[in-house]
């Protein structure tokens, strides 16, 4: 049994007084000269406060009330402290704080729960440096996981020092053969996961990674794009139904600016603006990266958007694709066409084929970084090199 003794100590903040005169009181938990201080949400006049006795005083309702709950917060503390007294393993204040909390000390916190710290943190980061999308990816990959524990385990959860690579091993094979996902997917699944492993570890909760030894196969996608001759042979054809020719202009306008669905479909107006050369601009912010997107806006795509007024039609993303997939089929072009190719279809056809250098198709198409764009176009780049070299050879 742990036989070091704990101190709570309530504490005021002088230095904050708010409208009313009042100061925020915070409590200072010291163990093995160690110190936790945190808010406990109450507020004091200052002069009420006598910290020898740890009381507000003169006794009156207010003061009452605040030295009732000093008194619950204090008792809940010394008992976090006797409960982790009776575990065989160390702890220390911070285990203390969390128990007093109703989280789990460091030895006992499992990998659904390092999921919900972690999702809780970044749910408060929506917009500032994380994206709702990137956020509810993470609150599916912990679906799937405790999925994974009561499947292969039987249990509801794991402790996080219970990992091993055997697990690690287990979750990639429970990915690949009981949801069947694709290389790509498996890679980026687990990848999530390492990540929630290296934020308990940047927490303290863990010591030692269990991914050291695992090896994410990551797989290497072929880039689908239209060719020059397709995007051409697409954007003169006409289509007779309505809904087949608004997604085809729709799809030519991507290939013309790289704009992701998302920006596409939220694209007004007010983001046209008259850049530095006298020339229209879209300019906004790539929602996936928070990057701000400037992309001149080509003969073409400015066409596509005086066609419909500068508003263009609004279609979900499911149906734009399966549209396409009739579009490809009418003008026989052997390609899974998704709005996706459009992005690329700029960025090979329209771009690096048009001999713009690789910085400036990163900075188009708002990618975070310029190595981002290489690990995706490199055989485009190194196929467009070869074509040049036998192009001098010819001269």
């Amino acid at each position: 049994m742990n036989n070091y003794k704990i101190t709570v100590l309530f504490v005021i903040q002088r230095n904050k007084v708010n409208a009313k005169g009042l100061c925020p009181i915070r409590c200072r938990i010291t163990y093995q000269k160690k110190r936790k201080v945190f808010s406990i949400g109450l507020f004091i006049n200052p002069n009420s406060w006598n910290s020898s006795i740890q009381k507000a005083k003169p006794p009156n309702k207010q003061n009452n009330i605040i030295n009732t709950q000093l008194s619950l917060i204090s008792q809940k503390i010394n008992e976090a402290f006797l409960m982790l007294q009776i575990l065989p393993s160390k702890f220390d204040v911070d285990d203390v704080y969390r128990k007093f909390k109703g989280e789990d000390s460091k030895e006992e916190i499992t990998i659904l729960g390092a999921y919900d710290l972690h999702n809780e943190k970044t749910k408060k980061l929506i917009g500032v440096d994380f994206n709702e999308l990137s956020w509810s990816r993470y609150v599916e990959s912990r679906r799937k996981v405790a999925e994974f524990i009561k499947m292969f385990y039987n249990k509801n959860d794991v402790k996080l020092n219970n990992l091993d690579l055997k697990f690690i091993k287990d979750l990639e094979y429970y990915f690949k053969t009981e949801l069947h996902l694709k290389q790509a997917t498996v890679y980026r699944s687990m990848q999530r996961v390492k990540k929630i492993i290296q934020f308990a570890i940047a927490e303290n909760y863990l010591s030692r990674d269990p991914f050291n030894l695992y090896k994410n196969k990551k797989h290497k996608t072929k880039i689908v794009y239209l060719s020059v001759e397709e995007l051409a042979m697409l954007e003169a054809h006409t289509f007779s139904q309505l809904r087949l020719q608004k997604v085809k202009d729709l799809f030519v306008f991507c290939c013309y600016t790289g704009l992701a669905y998302n920006e596409m479909a939220t694209l007004s107006h007010n983001h046209i603006q008259i850049g530095f050369d006298g020339n229209e601009w879209i300019e906004m912010y790539r929602q996936k990266t928070g990057s701000k997107i400037s992309v001149p806006l080509l003969q073409k795509a400015k066409v596509i958007l005086s066609k419909y007024n500068n508003e263009l039609p609004k279609i979900s993303n499911q149906r734009f694709n399966s549209y396409l997939r009739e579009i490809a089929e009418i003008l026989g072009i052997e390609k899974k066409l998704t709005h996706h190719i459009g992005r690329k279809t700029f960025a090979t056809s329209v771009l690096l084929y048009n001999n713009v250098p690789i910085e400036i198709v990163s900075k188009l198409l708002g990618h975070s970084t310029v190595s981002v764009t290489q690990a995706h176009y490199a055989k485009v780049v190194q196929k467009k090199v070869s074509l040049e070299m036998e192009r001098l050879n010819k001269t």
